[in-house]
């Protein structure tokens, strides 16, 4: 796919890998809509960074847990740019919960965040495409799908139910959209840590370093201008699945 003058909506696209790849997208010639749930003038500050890249951009929130407006999204990133072509499944929770503490509601809304999002938002990005129009969907999941984080159970789950999907819909939506997924591992610490708590954890890792988000936006990118690759999880994790 080229992706000078395409549409592309990124969820979370305000802060953090969502912003990074919002930027990515941009410099790359895409006209970006910015997805937020509650950072609107972090998404409004990305908006303007993008547009001083010569690209148009535009803003819009919404609860991705709010299933039933989720086709209403694309509409509008549709109504502000134009056909959405791209879609980036981004955003998501992260809570902290285990097998024996999950509760009902905690686990409703990080499938719902996490997981029902990305389904529904692709399902209403392909049948929004006009006939003969290509579109590309990059989901983000985890390398930790394979080895489950303790403590966050449901996100693990939801993540595992993502890499699914992924496979699925590259079948199901073929040839007109085509779906891969981006598995992160060590890119960014968690809110409230610093960059010393990346650096412990690469010292795990097999080349012994972190990522960053720009290497996740190279991933996103390969996958998008590759015609001939879907279904495909690229992990960008320094190897620890294989450690």
């Amino acid at each position: 796919m080229k992706l000078d003058g395409k549409v592309a909506l990124v969820t979370g696209g305000a802060h953090r890998v969502g912003k990074a790849l919002t930027l990515a997208l941009a410099g790359a010639g895409c006209d970006v809509f910015v997805h937020y749930g509650r950072s609107g003038d972090a998404a409004e500050q990305t908006a303007e960074e993008a547009r001083a890249l010569g690209v148009r951009a535009a803003t819009g929130s919404l609860d991705l847990a709010r299933t039933d407006e989720l086709p209403e999204l694309v509409d509008e990133a549709a109504s502000a740019l134009g056909p959405v072509q791209v879609l980036i499944n981004s955003a998501s929770g992260f809570a902290t919960d285990t097998a024996l503490d999950v509760t009902p509601e905690q686990w409703r809304r990080t499938m719902s965040v996490t997981l029902k999002a990305p389904v529904f938002l692709t399902q209403a990005m392909a049948r929004a495409l006009p006939e003969g129009m290509e579109g590309a969907v990059v989901n983000i999941t985890d390398w930790r799908t394979a080895r489950p984080y303790p403590d966050h159970f449901g996100y693990s789950i939801a993540k595992g139910g993502l890499d699914a999907f992924t496979r699925a819909a590259a079948i199901g939506l073929a040839p007109q959209v085509r779906v891969n997924a981006v598995a992160l591992g060590a890119i960014l610490p968690p809110p409230g840590e610093d960059r010393s708590y990346l650096q412990d954890l690469a010292g795990s890792l097999p080349l012994r370093r972190a990522g960053n988000p720009g290497l996740v936006a190279d991933a996103v990118l390969f996958l998008l201008r590759n015609d001939f690759v879907a279904g495909e999880i690229l992990r960008v994790d320094g190897a620890a699945h294989l450690a």
